[in-house]
């Protein structure tokens, strides 16, 4: 089988995790192999995958051209990984503990095809906890499918569901969405999830809001319908003003003084207008990119079996 393990900045923690990877391979009675995936790092991460990878034929190096982003990481380095059963996907800051993957691989035995983390506490700082919790209930209640709740990529998914998600096209990618889509029996695992062991987070706020982004657009149809409502909402506020009026000048011969209320009728449709494109937008924004067809990441070279191919 093989272990799938993002790396950006990762100088820092790199040798703690390939310590605690070997003691891993070595306790377990199967055959592994580690695919490092560096996304364009600027600190020592490249040279230190190298050197593993050119002694040690069990781990595999892949470089990207540039840096693609945490999910784009992932789908390339899930197109190279060789495991006949399965993968184990883990963060390379040893927030998700590789010695986890014995419990997976029993789940699997089970029948299971996808076995995935699901967080009972969290380390980071109360904003943090607090937005995560609020977006997993809005994405629960909005998605048309039912993606599991306070589960992240941290996950061991089959040979044949990896050969699905390799074969899905899609730019704007929510793995932890495309892989409840694709089916068949899964299977919720709760852990504690651990501080960073060293350095900082590599996700920023937009880059967590554009994920986010991801999840709900891509797997919901909650916006388009929201702009329906709220139209029709706002039409019927209107003729109900518009009755209103009429019946003031035909029957009272008053008309009501208009600019307050005209003033109110433009700022509230001009700001619906607004909401409605920018949703679209967000639609048409991923046709777009989706459409050109350009390659979702660039390798720019791999060690495999202490071998450079580019």
């Amino acid at each position: 089988m093989s272990i799938l393990v993002p790396l950006y900045n990762e100088e820092s923690v790199f040798q703690n995790l390939i310590d605690r990877l070997n003691a891993l391979m070595d306790k377990m009675p199967l055959r592994i192999e580690v695919v490092l995936v560096d996304d364009g790092s600027k600190d020592s991460t490249p040279a230190l995958m190298s050197e593993l990878a050119l002694k040690d034929n069990r781990y595999q190096a892949v470089f990207l051209s540039r840096n693609h982003g945490h999910q784009l990481t992932l789908t390339a380095g899930m197109t190279k990984v060789r495991g006949k059963e399965g993968v184990m996907i883990i963060d390379g800051d040893l927030q998700d503990p590789p010695e986890l993957l014995a419990d997976y691989y029993a789940k699997f035995k089970e029948g299971f095809d996808i076995i995935y983390a699901v967080r009972k506490k969290r380390k980071e700082n109360i904003f943090k906890r607090s937005a995560y919790f609020i977006f997993y209930r809005i994405l629960e209640r909005i998605s048309y499918i039912k993606i599991p709740l306070d589960s992240g990529d941290f996950s061991f998914i089959s040979r044949r569901v990896v050969d699905i998600m390799n074969a899905m096209p899609e730019e704007s990618r929510y793995l932890r969405g495309m892989r409840t889509w694709v089916g068949f029996r899964q299977y919720g695992m709760e852990y504690e999830r651990s501080e960073r062991n060293a350095g900082e987070s590599k996700y920023s706020i937009l880059q967590l809001i554009k994920l986010a982004q991801n999840g709900i657009f891509n797997f919901s149809e909650f916006p388009i319908k929201v702009i329906t409502f709220i139209g029709f909402f706002t039409i019927l506020i209107s003729l109900i003003y518009l009755v209103y009026t009429l019946v003031q000048k035909i029957v009272f011969n008053n008309v009501p003084p208009g600019f307050t209320a005209l003033l109110i009728a433009i700022i509230l449709f001009s700001g619906v207008q607004l909401f409605s494109i920018g949703v679209l937008g967000e639609y048409i924004l991923r046709i777009f990119f989706q459409v050109k067809g350009r390659p979702l990441f660039i390798i720019k070279n791999t060690i495999r079996d202490k071998e450079v191919s580019n």
